[in-house]
């Protein structure tokens, strides 16, 4: 699937879905749940469901309210290692397997979230 196709086949509504089903992990996890500040998690899930949004064709509230994702800039912060990598892929998987997105759409952005995490790794080894 086209990735700028991927709005028109889930919709908002499947980007809702997913980033709640994703976010929903973070507070229980020992490695991503220190890293998201409690009292914005809502903000957080916002803030990624608005970039996946614009980023796949959808609504560009994230560069009206935002501007520029400048993803490492924002994400420079925090301690991405391997093993954050490799967790937050892992929720996510667990999010797209109970979201149940159209297998074209789970590819897509599955491949899409593998690179992402990696680019934004900024710490050698864990």
């Amino acid at each position: 699937m086209n990735e700028q196709d991927l709005y028109a086949a889930i919709g908002e509504d499947g980007f809702t879905r997913l980033i709640a089903a994703f976010y929903r992990r973070i507070p229980q996890d020992d490695i991503l749940g220190p890293m998201y500040e409690h009292h914005d998690l809502t903000g957080a899930e916002q803030r990624l469901r608005d970039f996946l949004l614009f980023r796949f064709g959808g609504v560009p509230r994230y560069l009206e309210e935002r501007g520029h994702p400048r993803l490492r800039m924002r994400h420079a912060r925090f301690p991405i290692g391997q093993a954050a990598r490799d967790r937050w892929i892992e929720l996510m998987d667990a999010a797209l397997a109970e979201t149940g997105l159209p297998a074209e759409a789970h590819q897509t952005l599955r491949s899409f979230f593998d690179s992402t995490a990696t680019f934004l790794m900024n710490r050698a080894g864990d």
